[in-house]
């Protein structure tokens, strides 16, 4: 039986006002049985870690949430696809998923990139979205929104932890495809080395979902480069990284 403390270690709730029967939550990357740079819940079979080890590690998620089927991971391709969780095989491309069905989890990977949970405030439709700096600038989360069919006033977003500012450096070329839709943009970027610029991915995902009506944004305000000991980064582990899981879910309660 997994402990009270390791079940608080392994999961960071989202702080936000949904209703009693919506589960959210993003992994951290404790009380898993990965080794080496995946140590320890690694949840992702395409970071190079032993398939056998996430397998074990996404049946331990599964079992502490409730989970009666395996969900719908999904192969992320920053893209803005956005599939029905329940409803499409794991493995699928996408970079979002939408579940209106009990206990089929919406869910995401991540490691830098941001994670975006949503919910109507009737509790009948959840959605995950994975925000990359490519995604996010091509409108993986206006997708979503719209895939959800409900009206943005009526939908919560929380905006899980993703890698600051000061350690997300970009190219000029990242900086365009934001301004290029959206000249407000600008204000995500402040100048860095050289041609280089500081992207702020989670004022960029806030302002994107304001752009799209979601007027009740929530935000985990957490670094995951800077917490080593709590969260995967690609950024600063490398190739051998591996990936956090940020899902919500409906559930009977």
């Amino acid at each position: 039986m997994t402990s009270i403390k390791a079940l608080s270690e392994r999961y960071i709730l989202a702080n936000w006002p949904a209703p009693t029967n919506i589960h959210a939550f993003i992994t951290t990357r404790k009380h898993g049985v990965s080794k080496a740079g995946y140590a320890s819940l690694n949840l992702s079979v395409r970071s190079g870690d032993q398939p056998e080890q996430v397998a074990i590690n996404r049946q331990r998620v599964s079992n502490d949430w409730g989970w009666t089927s395996s969900p719908c991971w999904l192969h992320q391709v920053h893209g803005t696809t956005v599939v029905d969780a329940a409803t499409t095989r794991s493995e699928s491309e996408a970079d979002a998923s939408v579940s209106r069905s009990v206990n089929v989890p919406a869910i995401v990977m991540v490691a830098d990139c941001v994670p975006v949970l949503f919910c109507n405030y009737s509790g009948t439709c959840v959605a995950a979205a994975h925000a990359g700096w490519k995604g996010l600038a091509a409108g993986v989360l206006e997708s979503t929104i719209a895939s959800m069919q409900c009206p943005p006033a009526e939908l919560l977003a929380w905006i899980g932890p993703a890698i600051s500012q000061p350690f997300f450096e970009v190219g000029p070329e990242v900086r365009h495809a934001f301004i290029k839709v959206y000249a407000e943009a600008e204000q995500g970027f402040i100048s860095g080395k050289g041609d280089r610029w500081m992207a702020d991915l989670h004022f960029l995902a806030q302002q994107r979902l304001q752009r799209a009506g979601v007027k009740n944004i929530y935000s985990a305000n957490q670094c995951v480069y800077k917490q080593k000991d709590v969260f995967f980064s690609y950024r600063r582990d490398g190739k051998k990284s591996g990936r956090m899981a940020a899902a919500v879910c409906i559930t009977d309660a």
